[in-house]
């Protein structure tokens, strides 16, 4: 699998995205520096802007998708982005770190245990917007089948937190989000 990676020195996302396509260079994704680009990835999940959120989107699936054993280490690195991201309280940014972050716990082993210690600083907010269901009456809620609806999110999330994250998830969760009910216990 190859990625098109723009050439040069970067600033940051805006910055690679900005740069002259003459530059357009073809890079394999499994050589590229982990622990550079991923963190400016995720630093772009607060980017509302087209092409930059598209840019952070896909720059991050993409190595996820083939990063191995390559994630683990940088998951430190990774805290501060998303934490970012979920501050801004923005419904579209919320939406697609919470996808982000179930696609990090799945995408190399160790990773959802790896986030544990970090629950602390990432949850806070997942519990504020916990309960932030769409309420159509009788109408039909089209973010169900988008995965845009935020609580719905929001419980996937928790849960994939607690089945990827060992023995010590469910109670780490539980202390900041008080309202979750464990998937794995009942």
């Amino acid at each position: 699998m190859t990625v098109f990676w723009l050439g040069g020195t970067h600033q940051g996302l805006r910055d690679l995205a900005a740069e002259s396509l003459e530059h357009l260079t073809k890079v394999e994704i499994e050589k590229l520096d982990y622990h550079h680009y991923l963190p400016l990835f995720f630093d772009g999940l607060c980017e509302m802007t087209f092409p930059y959120e598209f840019f952070a989107r896909q720059g991050i699936h993409d190595m996820l998708e083939h990063g191995g054993n390559k994630i683990l280490p940088v998951i430190p690195q990774l805290i501060i982005p998303i934490k970012n991201a979920l501050n801004l309280r923005n419904r579209q940014v919320i939406c697609v770190t919470l996808k982000v972050l179930q696609h990090l716990i799945v995408s190399a082993e160790m990773v959802g245990e790896a986030l544990v210690p970090y629950y602390r600083q990432i949850l806070p907010i997942l519990n504020i917007f916990k309960n932030m269901n769409v309420n159509s009456g009788d109408g039909i809620d089209y973010s169900q089948q988008k995965r845009e609806n935020i609580g719905d999110l929001i419980q996937e999330t928790l849960e994939a937190f607690e089945r990827y994250g060992g023995e010590d998830a469910f109670i780490n969760i539980k202390y900041m989000v008080p309202t979750y009910e464990s998937c794995l216990l009942n």
